[in-house]
């Protein structure tokens, strides 16, 4: 079964945080890092044009997507499936899958699991537990669109 694509307010919040990088780089956790945060066999030294940028950040969403496709077992509408779909991309589906935000959608409840996106913004830096503005930013987004604020989730992206 092939999953659809994300809608578009989730590709547009994904760009914002991710930025077009049309040159590999390391990206802090020291992976190869191409696009819009595509990482799958990227090699140092690589360079791609801002079509394949889409187009990897296409097939990675909806790769995204098929996890929480897999993983929820509520209805979502478009908003709320991109906004975790987003959210998988940038801490990939073991988080989803082992997080309070999950146990609550799967219990129906959608205010509460909204709630939890804000949690996920911590990184470690330099062997410390850091909030990171640009997280907190993106699970702000996040947690926009998945309440249907897409306007707003939207109006957010300029802020980060």
């Amino acid at each position: 079964m092939t999953t659809k694509p994300v809608c578009q307010a989730a590709v547009d919040l994904v760009k914002h945080f991710e930025g077009l990088y049309l040159e590999a780089y390391l990206c802090p956790a020291g992976v190869p890092t191409i696009g819009y945060g595509h990482t799958a066999g990227v090699k140092m030294g690589q360079t791609i044009t801002a079509d394949q940028a889409d187009s990897f950040l296409a097939s990675d969403l909806t790769e995204a997507a098929g996890h929480v496709d897999a993983l929820v077992t509520v209805p979502l509408n478009d908003d709320q499936r991109g906004a975790l779909s987003s959210f998988v991309f940038n801490l990939g589906a073991g988080s989803l899958q082992s997080s309070t935000l999950l146990k609550l959608l799967n219990a129906r409840d959608y205010d509460e699991a909204a709630g939890q996106f804000g949690r996920w913004v911590y990184a470690t830096v330099n062997g410390k537990k850091t909030q990171l503005p640009g997280l907190v930013a993106r699970r702000a987004a996040e947690t926009a669109l998945f309440q249907g604020q897409t306007a707003q989730a939207q109006g957010g992206i300029g802020t980060a």
